[in-house]
């Protein structure tokens, strides 16, 4: 199945107008960063938590560098749900100077 990719600077301009973004890493990297608002849902849990991915519109989906959101992208295309996949994950967007939120729970 075809996923869409962005890029990290579509990332944010999507994530600055509204888009949501779901996390899919382990709670460890999570909690050492992550991109402000994303919730975190991890990849091995995604089958089972796919209810609490918003089914309205367009979803991004970010993880360490791209490879598990691909898959988590993948699944939930195929449960009806509009997802992107970020390409660069968490580590490009702080590459890219973006700031980030640490500790447990998404932030803003």
């Amino acid at each position: 199945m075809d996923v869409p990719e962005i890029d990290i600077d579509e990332a944010a301009r999507r994530i600055a107008a509204g888009t949501p973004v779901i996390d899919v890493r382990e709670p460890d990297e999570y909690e050492d960063g992550h991109v402000p608002g994303a919730p975190l849902i991890p990849l091995t849990v995604v089958p089972d938590r796919v209810n609490e991915i918003p089914a309205g519109g367009e979803v991004l989906i970010i993880c360490k560098l791209g490879g598990r959101s691909l898959k988590a992208a993948e699944y939930l295309r195929a449960q009806g749900i509009d997802a992107v996949n970020i390409v660069g994950g968490t580590m490009g967007w702080i590459d890219a100077g973006h700031r980030v939120v640490t500790g447990d729970e998404p932030g803003s």
